[in-house]
């Protein structure tokens, strides 16, 4: 019998000369990546012909549908909820711990957290990779496990499974390795297809903009934003998006288990960096908003500084952990739990002065060197190496001061790394003027 559905070298030829590729033709090269007709070769020439033809909003829309729709569509049993189904997305950055905050606060207020997160991409940290530190921890769980995860504890952050859009595994995959990262319908449909797929009634977006992000300037952060969330409304799903600032590391580190650690000590209170605070808190704050959890912004703060300060927050995240396989005992154990680098050196200031820029990017190209991401689909991650302690644009250190420390797996690395490090930490003789990490909301 001969197939109707068009190939994807066809659609690949339409897009690449620059024609708008109706619904049914996106389904196809969707359906071929998912039933493996498409090879991994044309879904990296998909995906650069979108990379440098872009997508009008009806084409977003239907990849991010077929996207959705290539897997099973998560249903949720409503009786046995304590309320409503929601989530936050990051764009991606460096030192970026919310998720794995955010999520058990957000719990503790009394919402439903299915968290579908990927892994690194690029230079930036992925959630999975983080999660992944932590012994036992099973990233993948059946459909059953991970359902009752969330009706019992309220969240659970994990990857994507066969079953839940799995066409945004593959793409999500070859992204990472073909500079094709940066494209604002690929990000629209793989952030929004695993929202849909977790059956969501509401979503904000943490759209980040600076030298350490995707969206290295404003005018590109409000057009993904406007992307996700014209692309959400339109297929149901209530979403808004905060602009936020990456040009710095939102936490004081950068690595895996590192950055396991630094969610443990914010929700235990033992640190909370101050920058990673107030976006913490304003992207809780507006989703409990959109869904009548707080009645005003004020109350919202309150709700989630509570959940914080009476540890019911730790206790969700510890309850969620041990659900899905990891440690029990992880908010005091996690460091005998979490594995640590064998060699960790300091980076010290060649003098004296004010850090007047981060060269954040390449902050988190570091980590990726030393182990702690992907250059090819198939490298095994480190989740040991990273860097911690890391300084604040504005803050003075005098010759010889320590900037951060370096976690390495060997001497040599670690070297290497400091080299780096010392470059992209810029330090001036005079003040620089700082500014709060929230930018502005963007809502339909």
């Amino acid at each position: 019998m001969i197939s109707t559905r068009q190939s994807p070298q066809s659609v690949i030829r339409r897009k690449r000369d620059g024609e708008q590729l109706d619904t049914a033709a996106i389904g196809d090269v969707v359906a071929a990546v998912v039933d493996g007709t498409a090879s991994e070769g044309q879904i990296a020439a998909f995906s650069m012909a979108v990379f440098f033809r872009g997508m009008v909003i009806d084409e977003s829309v239907a990849l991010t549908a077929a996207m959705r729709d290539s897997g099973t569509v998560l249903t949720w049993p409503l009786d046995q909820l304590r309320g409503p189904v929601i989530d936050k997305h990051s764009t991606g950055g460096v030192g970026d711990t919310v998720s794995l905050v955010l999520a058990p606060m957000l719990a503790a207020c009394n919402a439903h957290v299915p968290m579908i997160s990927g892994r690194g991409l690029g230079h930036t940290g992925g959630t999975l990779d983080k999660l992944e530190s932590i012994p036992g921890y099973a990233i993948h769980p059946d459909k059953r496990r991970f359902m009752d995860t969330v009706v019992r504890t309220g969240c659970a952050i994990v990857g994507q499974s066969d079953e839940l859009a799995p066409a945004d595994r593959k793409f999500y995959a070859v992204r990472d390795v073909t500079a094709t990262v940066e494209s604002i319908p690929l990000i629209t449909a793989s952030i929004l297809s695993k929202k849909l797929a977790a059956g969501l009634s509401a979503l904000v977006m943490d759209i980040k903009v600076g030298n350490g992000a995707f969206a290295s300037n404003m005018t590109a952060a409000e057009t993904l934003a406007t992307s996700i969330v014209r692309v959400g409304q339109q297929l149901n799903l209530n979403t808004t998006a905060l602009l936020t600032d990456m040009n710095e590391p939102l936490g004081n580190t950068a690595g895996n288990a590192l950055e396991v650690q630094s969610a443990i000590d914010y929700l235990t209170g033992r640190y909370r960096d101050k920058r990673l605070h107030t976006v913490v808190l304003a992207l809780g704050v507006e989703l409990l908003g959109m869904t009548g959890l707080a009645s005003n912004p004020s109350v919202a703060h309150q709700r989630l500084q509570q959940v914080l300060d009476n540890g019911a927050a730790a206790e969700r995240f510890e309850a969620m952990v041990a659900a899905l396989g990891g440690p029990r005992d992880l908010l005091n154990a996690g460091q005998r739990r979490l594995p640590t680098a064998p060699c960790v050196r300091p980076v010290l200031a060649a003098h004296t002065g004010v850090v007047n820029t981060l060269d954040t990017r390449r902050l988190g190209e570091i980590v990726v060197q030393l182990g702690g991401g992907r250059l090819q689909i198939d490298d095994r991650v480190d989740p040991a190496v990273g860097l911690s302690s890391l300084p604040r644009v504005g803050q003075t250190f005098h010759a010889g001061d320590v900037l951060c420390q370096v976690h390495a797996r060997d001497d040599a690395a670690a070297t290497d790394a400091i080299t780096v490090a010392q470059q992209a930490i810029v330090i001036s003789e005079t003040d620089v003027s700082v500014s709060g990490p929230v930018y502005r909301k963007v809502a339909a």
